[in-house]
């Protein structure tokens, strides 16, 4: 018994700076520019509208050049409907799940990200009272990271909705991002 548990400590004293090096958390934050895309609403046109996103990121390395990113963030998203004389903002709180494959290009500073991103609708904010948007939204999405430091890493993402997002109109969700983020 004593011989599993000093190997058992060994082992975890040697593993635990390999673990460290793979796998490694932080947060971001950034600006969204998003907009719906898509069917149309008769008599209006859809305006970009700006908000922002932060949460929790991770990234386990699997290999030199490629790492897996899953992310945990609250995005708003949606657009301005312009027409018939009226503007109606649409703002839709999500909470984001993004979880990307990463390819490193250059010596692991730059690199390319590409996955799918699960959402779901956690509050709605317009001009008029309609509260017919869908509760969950999936989208691809791709984009570019650059290290500047070992802990300091900026982001351009684009995501493109697939799924509707109102039960009424034939919309999607189509979000710019750009992040700063710290890694520990």
């Amino acid at each position: 018994m004593k011989k599993n548990l000093l190997f058992l400590v060994v082992f975890t004293l040697f593993c635990t700076p390999f673990y460290a090096q793979m796998i490694q958390f932080g947060v971001k934050a950034g600006v969204n520019f998003a907009n719906f895309t898509g069917g149309d609403v008769e008599g209006y046109d859809f305006k970009t509208i700006t908000s922002y996103h932060a949460g929790i990121v991770s990234e386990i390395k699997l290999l030199e050049n490629l790492s897996i990113q899953p992310e945990l963030l609250y995005s708003t998203q949606g657009a301005k409907l312009e027409g018939l004389g009226e503007q109606i903002k649409n703002e839709l709180g999500y909470i984001s799940i993004p979880v990307l494959a990463k390819f490193y290009l250059t010596s692991n500073k730059l690199s390319l990200e590409l996955g799918p991103q699960a959402s779901f609708l956690v509050s709605e904010r317009n001009k008029v009272s309609t509260n017919d948007s869908k509760s969950f939204d999936f989208a691809v999405a791709g984009g570019l990271s650059y290290k500047i430091t070992n802990s300091i890493f900026i982001q351009g993402r684009y995501a493109l909705g697939l799924t509707e997002v109102s039960k009424d109109a034939d919309v999607k969700n189509s979000t710019i991002q750009f992040s700063l983020g710290y890694l520990f």
